[in-house]
């Protein structure tokens, strides 16, 4: 099965916008990162009516890959409703923790919701997707050879 509709979610710092234009180029399919749309000027998040709305109108395009994982601000069921394959970079804190660090400086809000991903947000996650994304491929990367293979494997499955 050809992958149109990308869902990619992990933890802040995890590699998922790095991922999604690497997916990008290979599958030529459009790339949507949801923190530049979520997120108005000085950080304020986009109101759930809004964010639903914008969401509902972006999985309608049909063939995209939409990287982001706005923990307790995110209404992922709209996307994991249109989703026709979910990536999940499960990578630990102490990896995404040291991206971090090296990337920039991030919020308080950023680091709390990093700290309480594991125990938090990723069963939050695993039920969102069983529940509305039930027969959709989830790929499960853990480690960064884990997305070099995966990547290697897109390759692959898209020649001719």
């Amino acid at each position: 099965m050809r992958m149109k509709r990308i869902v990619l979610i992990g933890p802040g710092a995890s590699g998922k916008s790095t991922l999604a234009r690497q997916l990008g180029e290979i599958t030529g399919l459009p790339v949507v990162e949801l923190d530049k749309l979520f997120w108005q000027p000085g950080l304020v998040e986009t109101s759930r009516d809004q964010w639903v709305e914008l969401q509902q109108r972006l999985v309608s395009a049909g063939e995209w890959i939409m990287d982001g994982d706005l923990g307790p601000y995110d209404a992922i069921e709209v996307r994991l409703r249109a989703a026709d394959t979910i990536i999940f970079l499960d990578f630990s804190l102490i990896r995404c923790a040291w991206r971090a660090l090296r990337r920039s400086s991030e919020r308080l809000d950023f680091w709390l919701w990093l700290l309480r991903y594991r125990r938090r947000s990723r069963p939050f996650l695993l039920n969102a997707i069983s529940e509305h994304a039930p027969n959709a491929p989830v790929h499960f990367l853990r480690e960064p050879e884990a997305v070099t293979l995966f990547v290697a494997d897109v390759v692959r499955q898209s020649r001719p």
